[in-house]
């Protein structure tokens, strides 16, 4: 097909929908098929291409390109396209952070007291649930793979695990001071979040210890 002249320029082909899917994973990463629909590609291409061996389907309605480089966090981005209304918390967040030596088997996700459960095989989840006041404030946005994952922030975390008896209390001393040593916060943020979720009086002494050297 010879390209089309248009008031001295020259006009591109068309992208069939095998490239615009190509270009719209490599930028987004992981997808489900509704976002991918909602650009114009039909779900019959996206099952042709799966056949064909260009997407991967990694669950119900979530796809990424094959051969795609798969980061150490690739199970959170994973969760956040398929419980998008969780927030990554307590131990996984945590690991993601860098501050506690646990490497969690289940993707710990907080969700609202009233939600659905998640119902899904892969990856393994560690369901916590969250009063809405809880749920909706120190969230941070990272970029996974080109998902936007929403995670709880590291003070607000080391306050969630002192607030969670699921977690144990050793891991929250240890992520506190871990926190701290990297500079990953400051006290006075720890403070602010351990007031808030109303664990002051049990986060105080192990704060005022660690902080005691100036």
């Amino acid at each position: 097909m010879k390209p089309q002249v248009i008031r001295g320029t020259v006009s591109k082909p068309p992208r069939s929908q095998r490239e615009q899917l190509t270009a719209y994973l490599e930028r987004h990463g992981i997808a489900r098929l509704a976002e991918i629909r909602r650009t114009g590609i039909t779900a019959a291409t996206v099952s042709r291409l799966e056949r064909e061996g260009l997407v991967v389907r990694l669950g119900r309605g979530i796809y990424q390109l094959a051969g795609a480089a798969a980061e150490s966090n690739h199970s959170l981005a994973e969760v956040a396209k398929r419980v998008p209304k969780g927030v990554i918390c307590l131990v996984s967040a945590l690991a993601y952070h860098g501050i506690t030596d646990q490497l969690p088997r289940r993707v710990w996700i907080a969700i609202g007291q009233k939600d659905w459960k998640p119902q899904i095989d892969y990856p393994p989840l560690r369901i916590v649930r969250f009063a809405s006041s809880h749920l909706r404030t120190g969230v941070e946005h990272h970029r996974i793979e080109g998902v936007s994952v929403p995670i709880f922030g590291v003070a607000k975390t080391i306050a969630d695990t002192f607030r969670h008896r699921t977690v144990g209390r050793d891991v929250a001393v240890g992520a506190l001071k871990e926190a701290l040593r990297q500079r990953k916060t400051t006290p006075s943020e720890i403070s602010e979040w351990a007031m808030k979720s109303h664990v002051w009086k049990i986060v105080q002494p192990y704060l005022e210890a660690f902080t005691s050297d100036g």
